[in-house]
């Protein structure tokens, strides 16, 4: 097939474009290459998928009305797999605007895209930030998220209301992925994982927030792919026992779908970091502080209709996805 890889010099979309090409699609990587962390790293990973017969760049902007249209007009892509966006929970309390233009109007165009040029099947990334103020777990994309706690959040849960308008107007096949806590080789410098290997290497202390109580259900890159990639390949249907009564968020009368993707084992902070203590060699120095606002204390993926529908099954646990992050942290960045 021929996809669209949104994000593709981005951390899961460099390894989601891997494994596209890897298993012998066609693959144009879409990416604006913008400064919101060391393009230097953006550039590395894309380095490697140019590496690869079947794979393209196109640098381009998704807020780019005209040359997204015109990308898409002019590839006929198959399938696209929409993984760009202005991330980070803490920084959409700085600089909203970024995730409005990104996340909202660089989606928008997107759907266009899929709508006018016949695409057979739109998978797009959204968040367990969506899950907000919710304290009801493990989450279910079958109960409501009225109620998120960031931007960023806001912005991927208005993609999700989006997507759905295109289904069931156009008749778009439509699957979205609320991704959990991903961590891994080639990971984003702004995640906890990055920043605690970084200041433990340097011996400077590390921000450790809500005390470090908090859990999370950290999900290795590797599951993640794998989850996108049969997702992709399953295309989204209408339910038909669909009750517009009891409407279920989660599917629809249209051809709409969203998942849970995540390990479905939550860790408490301080046992991931005692994890990158031990892969480190190294004792880390906390700075216990409370919860980030925005930050959602706990989180817990039921990711059962991914196993049934597609046979997700994650099973990667903290102490080898850790390992693989330290191994390659340490080759990329010439420590020790």
């Amino acid at each position: 097939m021929k996809i669209l890889v949104t994000g593709a010099a981005g951390f899961i979309g460099s390894h989601a474009a891997h494994r596209f090409v890897a298993r012998g699609d066609e693959v144009v990587g879409l990416d604006n290459l913008n400064d919101y962390y060391d393009v230097n790293l953006k550039r590395a990973r894309l380095a490697r998928l140019e590496a690869l017969p079947g794979f393209r760049f196109v640098k381009l902007d998704l807020a780019d009305n005209g040359g997204i249209a015109n990308l898409f007009k002019r590839e006929k892509f198959d399938r696209v797999v929409h993984l760009a966006a202005q991330a980070g929970v803490r920084y959409s309390l700085e600089n909203p605007h970024a995730y409005v233009s990104s996340n909202v109007t660089g989606t928008l165009n997107i759907l266009e895209g899929c709508r006018h040029n016949a695409v057979a099947h739109l998978v797009f990334a959204s968040t367990s930030s969506v899950y907000g103020a919710n304290t009801d777990m493990p989450f279910s994309v079958h109960r409501g998220v009225g109620h998120p706690l960031s931007m960023y959040a806001s912005t991927k849960r208005a993609n999700e209301l989006m997507a759905h308008n295109y289904a069931w107007l156009f008749k778009l096949p439509v699957t979205g992925l609320r991704f959990f806590t991903v961590y891994g080789p080639w990971g984003r410098p702004d995640m906890a994982l990055f920043l605690f290997a970084k200041n433990i290497l340097a011996g400077k202390p590390i921000d450790v927030f809500n005390h470090g109580h908090h859990k999370r259900d950290f999900t290795f890159v590797d599951d993640i792919v794998e989850g996108v990639v049969r997702a992709t390949d399953r295309v989204a249907q209408p339910n038909p026992k669909w009750d517009s009564a009891h409407p279920d968020p989660a599917t629809s009368s249209a051809p709409f779908r969203l998942y849970n993707i995540g390990n479905n084992r939550p860790v408490e902070l301080l046992r991931y970091i005692e994890v990158i203590e031990q892969c480190l060699g190294r004792k880390a120095e906390k700075n216990l502080l409370p919860l980030q606002p925005g930050d959602v204390p706990d989180t817990e993926a039921d990711v059962q209709d991914l196993i049934d529908d597609v046979g997700y099954k994650p099973d990667t646990p903290i102490e080898v996805g850790v390992r693989r992050f330290v191994d390659w942290y340490l080759e990329y960045y010439r420590v020790g």
